[in-house]
């Protein structure tokens, strides 16, 4: 089940009230889920059940996607910004210190909370930020486009493409490595969600200049890369291990940029050994 929970964020013309939608299942120590850029909650769906049995899961909507509103004004949608807000969420929600996983934006903002020691382990599927500019030009030109797609695509051609596998293929091949495996309500769901998503050109222009360049030296932090990645090309995440020296660098057969459709079994048991 859904939820909203509203609170305050510090800036720099006072605090302002940010809204964020979340869903919360599982019984055990906290794991907080979040997304990549254009995409929402219901991206970690396919994992969900295998990880409630084990964890507090809590998968939330980023700002400005999914059901969560853009940031209000007096509010950058910049990484800063997100961790404020995600500090703040985890403490209106009275979560200490979660296990954070992310896949892309979300991998980048799992480390970024990993970094200011507020979670106790860190999982980044894919995470952004270990680019070169290049591969970061290439990345968001795909993502742009996309976006462009989605939101050019009467819903009745979407709703008609997602019924078939190659039509699946076609609307999600990008991110997926096994497309036909979304169902067609999945398909329907996240195209609209790209389309619809508030705060993407204002969380795509903050990142032109990120890097993540530091190491994270007191937890455990696993990076995990598909073999499939169509996105993020995958030898990204050999700059992730440099970077990140002690972190575990899984390799996930088979998978593409958002792992957790293409491999749920795979993906569930990289988090939870992550978060062990």
């Amino acid at each position: 089940m859904s939820a909203t929970v509203s609170f305050p964020v510090p800036s720099p013309h006072g605090p302002r009230t940010v809204t964020l939608s979340y869903a919360r299942v599982g019984d055990g120590e906290p794991l907080l889920l979040l997304h990549g850029i254009g995409h929402h909650r219901q991206a970690w769906d396919p994992v969900i059940h295998l990880l409630a049995g084990e964890r507090d899961v809590v998968s939330v909507d980023l700002p400005g996607f999914g059901a969560s509103p853009a940031l209000p004004d007096g509010l950058r949608h910049d990484l800063p910004t997100m961790n404020a807000a995600l500090g703040a969420l985890c403490e209106t929600l009275e979560i200490d210190r979660p296990h954070v996983a992310g896949n892309s934006l979300g991998g980048l903002l799992a480390l970024e909370i990993g970094r200011e020691k507020l979670a106790r382990s860190v999982t980044a599927l894919s995470p952004a930020g270990f680019w070169t500019e290049a591969e970061r030009r290439y990345a968001f030109g795909v993502l742009q486009g996309m976006r462009a797609v989605a939101r050019r695509t009467p819903l009745p051609l979407v709703e008609r493409l997602s019924r078939t596998a190659a039509g699946r293929t076609v609307l999600t091949s990008t991110i997926y490595a096994r497309p036909g495996r979304r169902s067609p309500e999945s398909v329907v769901a996240e195209t609209l969600a790209l389309a619809r998503a508030t705060g993407f050109e204002e969380t795509l222009r903050a990142g032109i200049g990120v890097r993540f360049a530091d190491d994270i030296p007191d937890i455990p932090v696993t990076v995990a890369w598909g073999s499939k990645d169509r996105l993020l090309i995958p030898r990204q995440g050999v700059r992730a291990k440099q970077t990140v020296t002690r972190a575990r660098l899984v390799r996930l057969p088979g998978c593409g940029h958002v792992p957790m459709n293409d491999d749920p079994a795979l993906v569930a048991r990289v988090l939870l050994d992550g978060s062990r």
